[in-house]
């Protein structure tokens, strides 16, 4: 951490920094922390069954943001991100870290730490129903109108409906398993109504290939069903 980060965090400075600190906490009797790799020690990330919690501390006051990140591949994979709350207390911190990887239902977190802010989304994890709500999410959302048509097209598919949806620098990306980085997976840009360029993340040698109007729902069925 910077000087002034050491103003902010003395209780975090003095356990060794973020990832010391918590496993201390834990230590101490407040549950179980499973750190996973990053890029810093000002950071945490946590795998649950519920995507990746991380935390991180804020550089201008002092301010625990918690964050969660599916797919699970925190560091490496683009995914979809959101910010669940925001806390000064250490301890309360580690109390609702402990809380989420347990897997205490989202009304009871809610009711026990009042600065997570558990939306819609979370919700949906929770009742097994996270790709519907994304979908719907996206399909009402005036940010991602340029995305509507081809959202439509996709979700109008049988097949493609159950696969998770983000937008990525203005494409489609659909995910075979939203909590597993490295699931089959593409990414579908429309420069045309003539033909969409598609991507396979992950594929050895993977390149954008143009794949006429007509055959963009076989490709993708194909691409993202086969073994």
């Amino acid at each position: 951490m910077d000087t002034r980060q050491n103003d902010l965090y003395p209780d975090v400075t003095a356990a060794g920094g973020l990832v010391s600190a918590m496993k201390k906490a834990a230590e101490l009797g407040m549950g179980e922390i499973w750190p996973v790799s990053s890029p810093t020690d000002d950071i945490i990330g946590i795998e649950t069954t519920r995507g990746t919690m991380s935390v991180v501390p804020a550089t201008e006051e002092r301010l625990f943001r918690v964050r969660v990140h599916i797919p699970g591949i925190l560091w490496d994979v683009p995914g979809f991100n959101w910010e669940i709350g925001a806390t000064d207390d250490f301890g309360l911190l580690v109390e609702a870290v402990v809380a989420w990887r347990e897997g205490v239902p989202i009304d009871e977190l809610a009711a026990r730490f009042t600065f997570l802010e558990l939306d819609e989304f979370a919700g949906a994890i929770e009742r097994g129903e996270p790709t519907s709500s994304q979908w719907d999410a996206l399909l009402s959302s005036d940010f991602h109108r340029r995305q509507w048509n081809l959202l439509r097209r996709l979700h109008a598919d049988e097949v493609l409906r159950h696969m998770f949806p983000t937008i990525s620098h203005g494409a489609v990306r659909l995910c075979v398993d939203l909590f597993d980085g490295a699931s089959r997976q593409v990414l579908v840009y429309e420069p045309s109504e003539e033909s969409y360029e598609v991507i396979r993340p992950g594929v050895p040698g993977a390149d954008w290939v143009e794949v006429p109007t007509g055959d963009l729902i076989a490709y993708l069925r194909t691409a993202l069903t086969q073994e």
